[in-house]
């Protein structure tokens, strides 16, 4: 798939246009999985959303491109995109329980996508999701699949969507948060789930989170977003080991560390998402960013290529690598 300068713009009649994605590229592989990064409002999941096609018809303007396998998928009429979703293109969503239908069973929602995408019976569709549930690791799947979400705990409802993400082995999966409402133990079961089924069939991924330890030992490239606009793009190991932009310096310095002495107070970005500048003005990240300088309220900074990356910043941030960035 490549993205480029894809825009999406909310406007309400009456009120400002408001830019929640401005002019982001990327590209990704066959069986690449990258990370798309940030705090909540910086564009991640409008990102995703206009991907797949899912952002609403009205009040909205998409601009751009989104080639998937030399194919525009922006402006594509609705049937053409319902052949793509879930067989080609495949999303897991970030909440589980809004997500899936309270009133029709495990088994039925599974079985629509399969049934939708490959010709076969009701029978042999429900059969192959009790196979995907014990794929995902839900014990006693015939039982679970006559089960409405609501007798599901929240890490089982979250493989659910997995198992409908990969029912009909889809070339790229798209994770939205899929850890984000999960306790920690079940984050690192739905992590080690998702890594270990990609990588045994080949999909492409892109995993969207603001936690750039979710990323550490599952992408091998990452995308940091601010304001609606990509601000560092690096492969995973200089990004971890020596940071450019403040900003991913910020996300970084917030994740508690094991060999940190006991005590050691965290280092959170000052002030909030909301606290920016216009980037047709200057630097959006201007007013929380330690290393800002004159230039960042005058002019724009361009995203321009450093080393395997690229970086939108004027003054970034110098310090030599201290450590190895993460293999697992």
């Amino acid at each position: 798939m490549e993205v480029d300068k894809l825009s999406v713009t909310f406007q309400r009649r009456g009120q400002r246009a408001v830019p929640a994605v401005d002019e982001v590229s990327f590209g990704i592989d066959a069986g690449q999985h990258i990370g798309i990064v940030g705090e909540s409002g910086s564009g991640k999941s409008v990102t995703s959303l206009a991907i797949m096609g899912l952002l609403p018809k009205h009040g909205v303007q998409v601009g751009g491109s989104v080639k998937y396998r030399g194919r525009e998928l922006l402006g594509l009429p609705k049937h053409g995109l319902n052949n793509i979703r879930g067989s080609e293109i495949a999303m897991v969503f970030q909440d589980p329980m809004s997500s899936l239908n309270p009133v029709v069973t495990i088994g039925t929602q599974i079985s629509e996508v399969i049934r939708r995408h490959r010709k076969v019976s009701r029978k042999e569709a429900l059969e192959q999701s009790v196979s995907l549930l014990d794929r995902v690791g839900i014990a006693d799947p015939r039982r679970r699949v006559k089960e409405y979400p609501f007798q599901l705990s929240g890490g089982m409802r979250q493989r659910v969507l997995i198992a409908i993400a990969l029912a009909c082995e889809p070339r790229l999966l798209i994770a939205d948060e899929p850890t984000t409402a999960l306790d920690v133990t079940i984050q690192a079961q739905i992590l080690e789930l998702l890594k270990d089924l990609v990588s045994g069939t080949g999909t492409a991924l892109i995993m969207i989170t603001h936690d750039l330890g979710v990323v550490a030992g599952l992408c091998d490239e990452v995308h940091v977003m601010y304001s609606g606009r990509v601000v560092e793009s690096s492969p995973r190991r200089p990004l971890y080991a020596r940071p450019r932009h403040p900003y991913t310096g910020g996300l970084l310095a917030s994740i508690p560390r094991l060999d940190d002495p006991q005590g050691e107070a965290l280092h959170p970005i000052a002030g909030s998402p909301t606290d920016t500048l216009p980037w047709s003005q200057g630097c959006a990240f201007q007013p929380r960013c330690g290393n800002a300088v004159q230039q960042c309220l005058e002019s724009t900074p361009s995203l321009v290529p450093e080393g395997e990356g690229a970086l939108r910043c004027f003054n970034p941030l110098n310090q030599v690598a201290v450590e190895e960035a993460p293999d697992e």
